[in-house]
């Protein structure tokens, strides 16, 4: 079963794994090593860790600058909008390379 960690395991793993790994490797290049060297099914708990470590997001910067662009959109005059308007801007403001790639003249046909 690939997909579920014994914790009482994986610290017993991860001390025999790190005998065949250098110090300050990353996780990245551990699992590569795993892979290549056929060392999944050797340390199971340490594998699926390590790959739950790798698709996790580092950081939240991506709601916090939603946070960011939606009170530079929200100004004094703009206070009155509705909801539904600012959620628009808003969307635009954050995807603004996306929206750059609209053709608004089919966008408008379309409409």
């Amino acid at each position: 079963d690939m997909c579920s960690i014994d914790a009482s395991d994986l610290g017993d793993e991860l001390k025999a794994l790190s005998r065949y790994i250098s110090a300050g490797s990353t996780p990245k290049a551990v699992l590569e090593y795993m892979c290549t060297n056929k060392m999944t099914t050797l340390f199971p708990n340490a594998f699926v860790a390590l790959r739950i470590l790798l698709t996790l997001p580092v950081t939240v910067a991506s709601g916090e600058r939603s946070f960011c662009k939606l009170k530079l959109i929200k100004t004094h005059l703009r206070s009155t909008m509705t909801q539904e308007r600012l959620v628009g801007l808003a969307t635009i403001s954050i995807e603004h390379e996306l929206a750059q790639t609209v053709d608004l003249q089919e966008a408008v046909q379309i409409f």
